[in-house]
């Protein structure tokens, strides 16, 4: 079973407008509201490709009701703690204006309430997945993911890690199976600018001999870079398409590799999959259904000479 983590999911309420002034009333032409949060991202994309899986994490009050009501709607099995004080976040998008974004701060995080998923986690057993991605919610200790880690570390559960800096160095030694650092993130790891494919490789197994198998580097417009344990690397420009909307285009890429490689145990594939489903998701308003990726794939595999 593949499980993922959201700390702290939103109702991201997605508006569309002509114009936008400061210090007036305005009307938007276009509103949606969805689920959000990385880890919600990523079992959104699994359950669009048909692969089970499970989302935990943190809700509270009637925005974390709604949460719920929407997540169940898209199909994966949730299985989240409801907080007693507070209410799940919502973040504001003006998606036609500038990309100008509000977000909530959403509930405290209680020490009990991590005790209790905690408890969930250490359910988790050999060949189960668990996706960490994303920022820590400051009533939460910034050593959670580390503790995560080293709870489970032994087990023969698989780690997938999508953070930045020191959350990210600081699991390196549970030798996660695969983090996805974008090429600006592992540069700020080194103190380098790296600019193109070829650049992120020594750096990416600069970060295997710390302890990571398999580093996925994603490149925005250059397209993407693995390098895996097996010593393979792979490299894909970004096929083309229009950007419609990059939320979720990094979550989506997680979630295609992680599909890939459980369906066919295949680096190159997995690779494809994961450059699939973030490029159709960053051509979507949506994160990108199982028909948009296989047609973003059809043209990478046909780039690659396959």
């Amino acid at each position: 079973m593949i499980y993922t983590v959201t700390f702290n999911p939103s109702l991201d309420y997605i508006v569309s407008m002509k114009d936008f002034q400061f210090g007036k009333t305005n009307r938007t032409c276009a509103e949606l509201m969805l689920p959000g949060g990385k880890g919600i991202n990523v079992s959104t994309v699994l359950q669009n490709l048909g692969i089970e899986n499970t989302a935990l994490g943190f809700t509270a009050g009637f925005t974390g009701e709604e949460l719920l009501r929407k997540m169940k709607e898209i199909g994966f099995y949730c299985d989240f703690i409801h907080l007693e004080q507070g209410c799940s976040r919502i973040n504001i998008k003006l998606k036609d204006f500038d990309g100008t974004e509000i977000n909530g701060q959403g509930p405290s995080i209680s020490r009990e309430a991590i005790d209790r998923l905690m408890a969930k986690l250490d359910q988790l057993k050999a060949g189960d997945t668990l996706v960490l991605a994303g920022s820590i919610p400051s009533s939460m200790p910034d050593s959670i993911y580390r503790d995560i880690l080293s709870a489970l570390n032994g087990r023969g559960v698989q780690f997938v890690v999508d953070a930045t800096q020191n959350l990210l160095l600081n699991v390196l030694e549970y030798r996660p199976f695969l983090i996805k650092p974008n090429n600006h993130e592992l540069g700020e790891i080194f103190g380098v600018t790296l600019s193109t494919r070829e650049a992120v490789v020594p750096y990416a197994r600069k970060l295997q001999e710390k302890g990571a198998r398999n580093v996925l580097v994603s490149m925005a417009g250059q397209g993407a870079v693995l390098v895996a344990e097996n010593g393979e690397v792979h490299m894909q420009p970004v096929p083309k398409g229009t950007l419609v909307n990059a939320v979720g285009a990094g979550d989506s890429m997680v979630a295609g590799f992680v599909a890939g490689w459980t369906r066919k145990q295949d680096y190159r594939h997995a690779f494809h999959m994961g450059l699939s489903a973030g490029s159709a998701s960053a051509f979507s308003d949506l994160l990108a259904t199982r028909e948009e990726i296989e047609q973003v794939y059809r043209t990478i595999d046909q780039s690659a000479g396959v």
